[in-house]
């Protein structure tokens, strides 16, 4: 049995083997088939994965660009503030150079205005002071000349006392040359009540 059974097992085999070596190339052809649609699916999911991602890298490009385009615009127009500031801040610093001139012609002209009042009320408290002056140099003539020698003499010690004396006019009223002024006028009396 052992040679029976291992000759039905030769006979069963063969046709077994016969199918297996047609079989195979078949096998083969289908295992190839099933790479080449995996392959295809692979590519076409990269070439998906391509234009996807092309996509998006536009759509980031052209995001970056508008930006890019309003930073610019921005930057632009922050340059042109600056330039109009600067126009402005020198525009007022000449308005300032101005006023500041303006400002010392004034205060040249208000010193000048001072001085000129200074000397005016200095001039008019001369001339009170010549005016009062003449008034005393006038009654001490009048006494002197009436004879009243005591009252007149009296009357220069409180002229000296006052400081009045030099506040007399040095030239003569008259306006004309050779009469004597009345500081001369009164020096003249003076002597003669010495």
């Amino acid at each position: 049995m052992n040679q029976q059974d291992h000759n039905k097992e030769e006979l069963e085999t063969q046709p077994l083997q016969h199918e297996a070596e047609h079989a195979k190339p078949h096998k083969k052809v289908s295992v190839m088939g099933y790479l080449t649609i995996l392959f295809a699916a692979a590519f076409l999911l990269l070439l998906l994965s391509y234009f996807m991602q092309q996509r998006a890298n536009e759509q980031a490009i052209s995001g970056l660009k508008a930006t890019s385009s309003n930073a610019i615009d921005s930057i632009n127009n922050l340059i042109e503030e600056k330039d109009e500031l600067s126009q402005q801040v020198e525009d007022l610093k000449g308005q300032v150079e101005n006023l500041q001139e303006e400002l010392e012609d004034t205060q040249d002209q208000l010193t000048n205005a001072q001085s000129s009042a200074d000397m005016a009320q200095t001039a008019q408290a001369d001339a009170q002071k010549a005016l009062e002056a003449m008034d005393w140099f006038w009654r001490i003539q009048r006494q002197f000349s009436r004879g009243y020698y005591t009252d007149a003499a009296n009357m220069a010690e409180e002229f000296e006392a006052a400081g009045l004396p030099q506040y007399l006019p040095q030239k003569a009223l008259t306006g004309r040359e050779g009469d004597p002024s009345p500081a001369q006028q009164y020096q003249e009396i003076k002597d003669a009540l010495d």
